[in-house]
């Protein structure tokens, strides 16, 4: 396929070398050029505006928020103007359930087709093209990204065909997270204080009740603070969970919990950790029991 890729962040360079890896065609583009040559070198052809990498059968996006989804889409020479009919947007992206709606009677009004299908996972999983690839969108979309599918994931997870939705999927997916890094956090503390080894503590809940990498993966974090990228920053982390009550509260579904962590996620943020993974507020609960940080 012809494929354009828009954001090459840690998440979405790594994403479109593995559509380079996978034989297709990609055009990429960021607003910092720079981070396009490493792509380039591999294969990729830069692009020097949106609508330059609006010229194929598809187009992938992978933004940080809301505000440079919609003004990639919906600025001028975006994907709404610039795709061709009968083309493909998908939409990677992390964003709030209601700009996918807005998104989608958009691009069905421009005769384009449109999946959502944010993915789950680190950057080490994207590399590795071991993505969890949450879609949804009408069945023809969603015939016309499984080449992408299969390049950027190991396992795709068809949730409707109203894009929204996978949105939602998305949102409540990283808000238990956030709830797993509080728990681990507050339970590291304790045992910690206790007197306890922490990571053998670790050992023995990912080896018996709580087996999910989730566990293993976010508990070594709060442990481990030698330096290491960023995988998820932690001002995303906040974004996150905002739009989650966002959606909650337009279901009028109580969140409790997501308020707590928005107040430790405001706390990391508001001590100096705005360069901090997400995962850093994992380690508050220390700090609130008169851990050395």
């Amino acid at each position: 396929m012809k494929i354009g890729f828009i954001g090459l962040g840690n998440m979405g360079a790594a994403m479109a070398r593995n559509l380079i890896k996978a034989g297709h065609e990609v055009t990429v583009f960021n607003r910092t050029p720079a981070k396009a040559a490493p792509l380039v070198e591999v294969g990729a052809v830069a692009a020097a505006s949106v609508a330059e990498a609006c010229k194929g059968e598809a187009v992938v996006t992978m933004l940080a928020d809301d505000a440079a989804l919609a003004g990639v889409v919906e600025g001028e020479g975006g994907i709404l103007g610039t795709l061709a009919k009968g083309a493909l947007h998908v939409s990677c992206s992390t964003v709030s359930v209601a700009l996918s709606e807005r998104l989608t009677g958009a691009h069905a009004a421009a005769g384009q087709l449109y999946v959502a299908a944010p993915v789950f996972g680190r950057p080490d999983a994207a590399a590795a093209g071991d993505l969890f690839v949450v879609a949804a969108g009408s069945a023809a979309a969603r015939a016309a990204a499984e080449p992408i599918f299969a390049a950027i994931g190991k396992q795709t997870f068809v949730f409707s065909d109203e894009p929204a939705k996978a949105n939602l999927v998305k949102l409540s997916g990283n808000f238990l997270i956030t709830t797993v890094i509080e728990a681990l956090g507050e339970v590291l503390a304790l045992v910690g204080k206790g007197g306890i080894d922490k990571k053998q503590y670790l050992d023995f809940l990912t080896s018996t009740l709580f087996g999910a990498p989730v566990y293993r993966n976010y508990g070594n974090l709060i442990i481990d603070t030698s330096p290491r990228p960023v995988g998820f920053a932690a001002p995303l982390g906040l974004k996150d969970v905002r739009l989650a009550l966002a959606a909650a509260e337009e279901l009028r579904v109580p969140l409790p919990l997501a308020n707590l962590v928005r107040d430790r996620f405001l706390t990391l943020l508001a001590t100096g950790g705005e360069g901090l993974d997400w995962s850093a507020i994992g380690r508050l609960p220390g700090k609130d029991a008169g851990e050395a940080q």
